[in-house]
């Protein structure tokens, strides 16, 4: 399979403090790993290309659960159901559901001036807006480095 490659765009240089930093570089690595799906052909988006079972399509969809209970305090019952996308939603329906996600999220980050501070959570508390940017930076780069794998495996295409 002959090998494309496309044009992700280059971390942040930033010049800013710590929470322009710590945003640009989630941004970047959001804006990836949507990119390692969009467009993506099925079935074999859905398909499982190693042992575990993970497919990219799935690892979107996870990440979109992650995005949602980490900013917007969404509880999770079953974090290993997140990594299957249901039969019913395709490539379009998961990038636009985890860009969506990914905006309500910045909405919330907005609101928060402090890194100290703990997110806003209903009836509990919530981690603290640093952790949190710091936890979802190793979170998304995990599964974008996944992600570039299984879509070099799936068409050949591969990032930066």
């Amino acid at each position: 399979m002959p090998s494309t490659t496309r044009r992700d765009t280059p971390p942040p240089r930033s010049g800013g403090g710590e929470a322009e930093t710590l945003r640009g570089f989630l941004d970047y690595l959001r804006t990836s790993v949507a990119a390692k799906v969009e467009g993506a052909p099925e079935p074999q988006v859905r398909a499982a290309a190693v042992p575990s079972g993970t497919n990219l399509l799935g690892l979107l969809n996870h990440l979109t659960f992650v995005e949602r209970s980490m900013f917007l305090g969404e509880e999770v019952a079953d974090w290993q159901a997140t990594f299957q996308a249901a039969a019913s939603d395709g490539v379009d329906e998961i990038v636009a559901r985890y860009r969506e996600a990914v905006e309500r999220a910045n909405e919330v980050l907005d609101g928060c001036a402090d890194l100290g501070a703990p997110l806003p959570r209903p009836g509990r508390p919530g981690p603290s807006v640093r952790w949190a940017l710091t936890h979802m930076i190793e979170e998304t780069g995990r599964h974008a480095g996944h992600a570039d794998i299984l879509r070099e495996q799936i068409d050949g295409a591969t990032g930066r």
